[in-house]
């Protein structure tokens, strides 16, 4: 399987480092399988760091069955119950549940940010933030949470975003 990361650097080497801010599934080094996913992101990484460029490095990994065989795996194939538990539970950094090596799952990003912040806020139930999200496109992440995990990336090479015309 293909996987993307975006960032301001390339990432030839990837490693867990320590995160300055609660993240939908927890510390880890964050992938898509979506490259304009992952170009969208280095694109905002780079303008809020204010240094580098926004690159993107793309990894070839075991497909998920073959992962889930050696390593301990977490798949959310929809955002359901679980996941919106989960990914809450992370970004309020009070997630105290089993650790993972892989969490594979939709992302909860910037398009829905006001619904969750709804649901927090307890203007949504559950079932209808659940809903709700559902509508949306959704893309998806796929996080290496240990040093085990982030070993079965293989580094493939590296997409260099063009500067707008506006800059």
């Amino acid at each position: 399987m293909i996987l993307y990361h975006g960032s301001n650097v390339v990432v030839n080497k990837p490693r867990l480092v320590l995160q300055s801010r609660t993240l939908d599934f927890g510390p880890g080094f964050y992938t898509t399988t979506n490259k304009e996913q992952a170009l969208s992101f280095a694109g905002k990484v780079s303008a809020r760091r204010g240094n580098g460029a926004p690159f993107v490095s793309i990894y070839e990994a075991p497909d998920i069955e073959h992962l889930e065989e050696c390593l301990r795996v977490l798949k959310f194939p929809t955002p359901n119950g679980e996941w919106l538990d989960f990914v809450f539970e992370n970004r309020r950094g009070s997630y105290a549940g089993p650790s993972y090596d892989i969490i594979f799952g939709p992302v909860a990003n910037d398009t829905i940010y006001r619904t969750f912040v709804a649901y927090e806020d307890g203007i949504l139930s559950r079932d209808e933030t659940i809903s709700r999200l559902k509508v949306k496109q959704l893309y998806d992440q796929m996080v290496f949470s240990t040093d085990t995990a982030i070993r079965t990336l293989r580094f493939i090479g590296t997409l260099e975003m063009e500067a707008s015309e506006d800059e």
